[in-house]
């Protein structure tokens, strides 16, 4: 039976709560997993291996966090992002609103895509797609 996107947030929440020593309370649908949850590179993985025990669900590397487009000169330039940058995030996270990032395009503006909604859609999403078997 398939999940609710209340159910999955709350998951989501619970998931982050325990990765991230956040309170409850702190862990709302807008808030930035990095900027507002302290969240750390190495925190990223230990979400993101939650993530699948809590979900049953596979995640590849780069799939949810895309970190190489920062480093890519056609994605990025001066610190910037390129629009072959803004179009590459659109196409690999869907699930994230850009609105902010096309406005100011700086890549360290690039954090501020993933917040709790941005996990929630995600795994909503993967959640809606056949899985491979295990």
């Amino acid at each position: 039976m398939a999940m609710s996107r209340d159910e999955i947030y709350e998951k989501v929440k619970q998931v982050l709560v325990d990765a991230l020593g956040v309170d409850d309370d702190e862990v709302t649908g807008d808030a930035i997993i990095k900027d507002d949850l302290g969240a750390e590179s190495i925190d990223f993985l230990d979400i993101i291996f939650r993530l699948e025990k809590a979900f049953n669900i596979r995640i590849a590397k780069g799939e949810m966090f895309d970190e190489t487009i920062a480093s890519n000169p056609t994605y990025a330039k001066d610190g910037k992002l390129t629009q072959a940058g803004i179009d590459e995030l659109r196409k690999k996270m869907p699930n994230s609103n850009l609105s902010a990032l096309e406005k100011d395009p700086e890549v360290s503006n690039m954090s501020k895509l993933f917040t709790v909604d941005a996990i929630v859609n995600y795994v909503e999403q993967k959640l809606s797609q056949p899985q491979p078997a295990a």
